[in-house]
Formats: C-alpha cells, structure tokens, sequence
C-alpha cells in the first residue's frame, strides 16, 4: 500500500509548501500529492500549488514551476507524485511543466472533473490518470447539518462505485480511482483491481481507518498526516 501525503504533510505544516513535502518525507512517504489551482478561474493565468482561492490568497503560494523545481530536487528523487487540477482548463500546461522537470514517468495526475481526464488522455495517452469521486469541495458527513443527508448519498455511491469505476478503467479513461475513504468497500476494491485498476482513499486522519483500508487493499491512502502509516512515530 502506497503511503501518500495529502498537499504534502498539510497537518505537520502549511499544505503545498516546501515545508510541508519535507515532513512528508521524513515520515516515509512513498507518494506526495499536491494541488495545481490556476490564478483565474477560467484556467488562465499563472499556476500555483493551491487547494482553493481562500488558501491562495492567504499566504505566497509556490508556482507550479517553483514547485516542480523544487520536487526534481535529489531529496525527492524516486518519490511518486499525485498531481490533482482542481479546476479544468489547463490540463496542456501542467503537462508541459511536468515534462520539462522530467517528472511525468513518476507522476499521476488527478482530477474530479472527467473533462480534464479526457483532455490528458488526448494529449499524452501515457500519462497515468486518476478520477477522484465524489465531486465535493468538503465532507459532509462532519457537519450535524448535513450528517443524515450525507448518510443516504454515501449509501448510494457505495452501492454504484464498484460499476461506475470498473466501466472507466475498463474504457480506459483512468488507471486509478481516487475515492473519499466513506464510499470504499472491499466490492469496490475487487471491482477495480479486476478492471485493472488501482484505488487510493482521501482523505484519512484515523490510523485505526487506515488499517481498516489496508486489510481490503486498497492501494494508498492519502493523509494530512503521514506519520499514522507507523503510529508509534505520532507524538500527541
């Protein structure tokens, strides 16, 4: 199971920084994912490693140049990378960055919107895709609001997640499933991997969760805290 940290290491120190990558690594990571926002919503303008517009505006962000300089760094050399667009738009200039760092052939590229995955796919077949579900900006299921109906779409999206994702790996539209940790089941688990796919869960703080997922196979899970893949490491 791929060990991945979420924007790095986004509970250890600010997400998407240099900081937060080299926590990362510290705790052993095998993967770090990041996310690419560009400046205008659009697409356009300059890319920068962000979550949302509120998080871009709050401190100096990297640029996505400034980003992928710093991980073709010798420090980061073997590590995996999971590239996710938060918006579509600008699929053909994150690739090109990728490239010219020579960071593709250890990179999978992310996204909720299969637009964007159906572009990469027309621009570099070879590129390793992942579509994360479900399209949702934060979970539901913490909020007393919003618990019960989110209860009923987890039920859902449980029950149609072993057919949906099998149909696109199948298709050939992405090699991986990035999915929020809520909807897996070990159905789903045996679905994708007889499609030929892979599954990673977002976002999971619970080491208890993590193995949990690990014993269904999953194969990585994503954390805001990278040291829960060896619990004995957390410091409380």
């Amino acid at each position: 199971m791929r060990r991945v940290g979420h924007k790095g290491a986004d509970l250890l120190a600010p997400g998407n920084t240099a900081a937060a990558f080299a926590a990362a690594m510290a705790a052993g990571v095998d993967m770090l994912e990041f996310d690419v926002l560009p400046a205008e919503v659009d697409g356009t303008g300059e890319l920068y490693l962000s979550h949302d517009y509120s998080d871009l505006r709050s401190r100096q962000a990297l640029t996505l140049e400034e980003g992928l300089a710093h991980l073709a760094g010798d420090a980061y050399a073997g590590v995996e990378l999971d590239v996710d667009l938060k918006l579509p738009g600008y699929e053909e200039r994150v690739l090109e960055a990728l490239s010219a760092r020579d960071l593709l052939d250890r990179t999978l590229i992310s996204s909720m919107y299969p637009e964007s995955l159906e572009r990469l796919r027309t621009l570099a077949p070879e590129v390793r895709l992942g579509w994360s579900v479900p399209r949702v900006k934060r979970d539901y299921t913490a909020s007393i609001l919003t618990r019960y109906p989110a209860a009923g779409a987890l039920a859902y999206g449980r029950a149609v997640l072993p057919g949906r994702a099998a149909k696109a790996i199948g298709e050939g539209r992405c090699e991986a499933m990035m999915v929020f940790h809520r909807l897996i089941s070990p159905r789903a688990v045996r679905a994708i991997h007889a499609a030929g796919g892979e599954i990673y869960a977002w976002t999971v703080d619970d080491a208890a969760r993590i193995r949990a997922l690990e014993a269904m196979g999953v194969d990585g899970v994503i954390t805001n805290d990278p040291r829960l893949f060896e619990p004995e490491r957390v410091v409380s």
